[in-house]
C-alpha cells in the first residue's frame, strides 16, 4: 500500500476494513498510519487514507 504511486505522491488510497483486519490488524495498521502522519477516516466498511500530513476538514 505505502508503494503505491498514488501514497508516494501523497494522494487518497481507500482499502476495505475487512481486508486490513485480514491481513494485519487495526493496531498495526494505525500504527503505521500515525508513524507516517497519514489520516484516517472510516466510513461503510471502508478506510480512506489521505497519504499526507495536511489537515482534513469535513464539510457538510
Amino acid at each position: 500500500m505505502f508503494a503505491s504511486k498514488t501514497a508516494l505522491d501523497g494522494g487518497v488510497i481507500r482499502r476495505r476494513t475487512s481486508d486490513i483486519d485480514r491481513i494485519v490488524g487495526r493496531d498495526v495498521f494505525f500504527a503505521a498510519m500515525r508513524k507516517r502522519g497519514f489520516r484516517v477516516v472510516e466510513n461503510a466498511g471502508h478506510f480512506v487514507v489521505f497519504c499526507n500530513a495536511d489537515p482534513v476538514h469535513l464539510r457538510l
